[in-house]
């Protein structure tokens, strides 16, 4: 039983406890396409497989959809955003993503979503990608930026050269205990269409939703993470459990962002949203004990509006 609570919103019980995050390296891309369908498969493609950097190369995921007015072309875009831990696995990552599932996808094109003031912050894309076209690839100037025009055979796939990256945070969560899986489930995805609005942030998990939340280490030496056995309701009567009575299910929010200050921003929206939905029993936040990760998101410091 969590002995925390001694914080509510909205008469739910808020533990007063944090959630411990990451410094990560990050990048944001622009991909448009020439119609809102295709721009929403890209973003699937390239975005898949990136939940969690315990076993994918990068984290990555959907910040907002841009309309035609907000795009580098006038196109139907997305704005997409990738977190590794370093600049090196980062680039590797983002390449290999925008030349398997950008490159390939009909109509699309591929533009830097931030400008680093330092070169040597920049990763490659079009630099990189333009080896494809096979010595037909073509350079572009576009005021002070380069894009490569790479051939293909529905026309040209356009890729800027490169990207900037910054200093970015990835571990920002909230966990939501609910009475039954419809409950948390219709909860979480309350808070989840709500914090999806902040902008510099992503949720990368399926659905912006985790239900195998992890604790660091398992019995099986070979195992990074296992399942945070204190959070799993079927386990309350065989391990030590931090659950409320009557807990049938735990959903788990992960947010990564370009700053501290939005990552926050993204945890009190979804603070503030679920702690209004029917059925929800108590919220709390992982952590390491503050040892591991030097952002901490105080629950106490989301409840109140102006505190953010």
């Amino acid at each position: 039983m969590n002995n925390h609570t001694e914080l509510a919103l909205n008469g739910v019980p808020i533990c007063d406890t944090f959630a411990e995050a990451f410094t990560t390296v990050g990048t944001r891309i622009i991909v448009t396409a020439l119609t809102e369908a295709w721009v929403r498969i890209a973003a699937a493609e390239v975005t898949g497989y990136a939940t969690s950097v315990i076993a994918c190369d990068a984290e990555a995921g959907v910040e907002k959809y841009l309309s035609p007015a907000e795009s580098p072309d006038g196109r139907p875009g997305v704005s997409l955003m990738f977190f590794a831990f370093s600049q090196s696995a980062l680039e590797k990552a983002v390449t290999n993503r925008v030349g398997q599932c950008i490159l390939t996808c009909p109509t699309t094109a591929c533009f830097s979503g931030y400008s680093s003031e330092d070169p040597e912050k920049n990763i490659a894309l079009g630099s990189q990608l333009r080896f494809f076209g096979d010595g037909f690839q073509v350079s572009k100037k576009w005021a002070d930026r380069r894009l490569w025009r790479v051939p293909v055979m529905d026309g040209e796939f356009v890729c800027e050269d490169q990207t900037g990256t910054f200093k970015g945070v990835a571990g920002g969560n909230l966990l939501i205990c609910a009475t039954d899986q419809k409950s948390g489930l219709l909860a979480t995805e309350a808070a989840v269409t709500a914090m999806q609005q902040i902008d510099l942030t992503i949720l990368p998990f399926p659905g912006g939703i985790v239900r195998s939340g992890s604790k660091v280490g398992s019995r099986y030496a070979k195992l990074k993470a296992s399942t945070n056995d204190a959070y799993c309701p079927t386990l309350q009567a065989q391990t030590t459990s931090e659950l409320p009575e009557g807990t049938g299910c735990v959903y788990e929010i992960v947010i990564d962002g370009a700053a501290f200050e939005p990552v926050q921003q993204a945890m009190q929206v979804g603070l503030h949203t679920v702690c209004q939905q029917p059925g929800v029993l108590q919220i709390t936040a992982g952590n390491y004990g503050g040892k591991l990760g030097k952002h901490h998101f105080h629950l106490k410091d989301l409840i109140d509006n102006d505190q953010v």
